[in-house]
């Protein structure tokens, strides 16, 4: 018989495996900024910067204390992160890179004929002779690339000047060394891979156990379909295979929707005591990132929370239902509202422009004083001397 989990207990379980039950004063450092993302699994790279880069929010969201230089050095310096792809562009443990070889070996043959298909046959000399330039002559950016094969008449007259690089990245060859304002410098990855992972080899059955067996780990709980999206290495069908092989270390659970109704999912048998006695988050209230990974997968959040988010960023403004680029607020357990607001750099404003509160959700003094604190919060972080609100804001 499935084990019956509450919505409450639901969302906390998810919170607490999510990072974000910590205590967000604790001392972080760079290394308990390491196991953080290993905890995480990745963290999503995105360049709006409409109050901060959404990692930097994402990490800020669990740990205030977090210092974006201290992610550039676990990166630059230390390699123990590289940035590879998930379902988006991600920053990742280098411990995985030996399960990401599979990955480049499953897409390489994918792309390769798409993009045969859209430039021809021969295209994919291109592709050779990046690799050997950089081989030869070290690091590059695309615009460095283009602006010398340009003046040679060379390939990148008829080629997308990012595609070869973009390839090369995709399929393993090549690494992400370093950012220059936030553009990519590329070179070989065994040069940016440290030596073990680099050389590591994990058979494929190792592979699929170790995706599946560490999404649910992050997840807590979850169907196969979840599982295969979390990394998004496997295929749901892989997911389902290994969900039946591993019947004997699983628990069936019934998870009760915020609308009442059951799910069936399935978890760890081995974390159950655990999971089934999450903590309590903390009170504050949070504003998360749109790419922030607890609200990742919509429909769970749906689920778990009722609450209903898409990112506008591409929608027409007089279609759009709040805003350009909306921040969720995040309050104990709950996602309680949604605000919409930008960091002026220039004027040393951060712009608070309209807020949202959820159905049933009262503007009381006590949750506008916890979101004047947090807001106060992030104008630090982004480093704004002050708050100022428009016509839009509600307290």
């Amino acid at each position: 018989m499935a084990i019956p989990i509450s919505n409450r207990q639901a969302r906390r379980i998810f919170l607490e495996r999510q990072g974000l039950s910590r205590p967000p004063n604790r001392m972080l450092g760079k290394d308990g900024l390491c196991a953080l993302i290993h905890d995480l699994g990745f963290v999503q790279v995105d360049s709006i910067a409409t109050v901060e880069r959404a990692h930097h929010q994402i990490l800020f969201s669990r740990n205030q204390t977090y210092r974006p230089e201290h992610l550039t050095a676990l990166l630059e310096k230390d390699r123990a992160l590289f940035e590879h792809w998930t379902h988006d562009a991600s920053i990742i443990p280098s411990a995985f890179f030996p399960c990401w070889k599979h990955r480049f070996t499953r897409r390489e043959g994918h792309i390769r004929e798409n993009w045969r298909k859209w430039q021809g046959e021969g295209f994919d000399r291109a592709f050779e002779e990046t690799y050997e330039r950089i081989r030869e002559t070290g690091p590059v950016m695309a615009r460095d690339v283009k602006a010398e094969d340009h003046k040679s008449g060379g390939w990148w007259n008829w080629h997308p000047s990012k595609t070869a690089l973009e390839f090369l990245w995709h399929t393993g060859k090549l690494a992400i060394s370093a950012r220059e304002n936030f553009q990519k410098v590329y070179d070989l990855a065994e040069r940016v891979i440290p030596s073990e992972h680099f050389s590591a080899e994990v058979d494929h059955d190792a592979f699929i156990d170790w995706a599946c067996r560490g999404a649910l780990t992050r997840l807590g709980f979850a169907t196969h379909g979840e599982i295969a999206a979390f990394f998004d290495l496997v295929t749901p069908q892989e997911a389902k295979a290994w969900v039946e092989r591993h019947r004997d270390e699983l628990e069936e659970v019934s998870l009760e929707t915020v609308d009442g109704k059951p799910r069936a999912s399935c978890a760890l048998a081995e974390s159950l005591p655990t999971l089934l006695d999450p903590p309590e988050p903390p009170a504050r209230i949070r504003t998360l990132s749109p790419f922030d990974p607890l609200i990742r997968d919509r429909n769970r959040t749906e689920r778990l929370f009722g609450f209903v988010y898409r990112i506008e960023i591409f929608v027409p403004e007089p279609k759009r239902e709040y805003g350009y680029y909306v921040f969720p607020l995040l309050e104990g357990d709950r996602l309680v509202g949604r605000i919409d607001m930008k960091a002026d750099r220039k004027t040393g404003v951060l712009a608070v422009r309209r807020l949202w509160w959820e159905p049933g959700v009262k503007a009381s003094s006590g949750r506008m004083e916890r979101l004047e604190a947090e807001l106060s919060r992030i104008a630090k972080f982004a480093g704004v001397e002050k708050v100022e609100y428009g016509e839009g804001w509600t307290g």
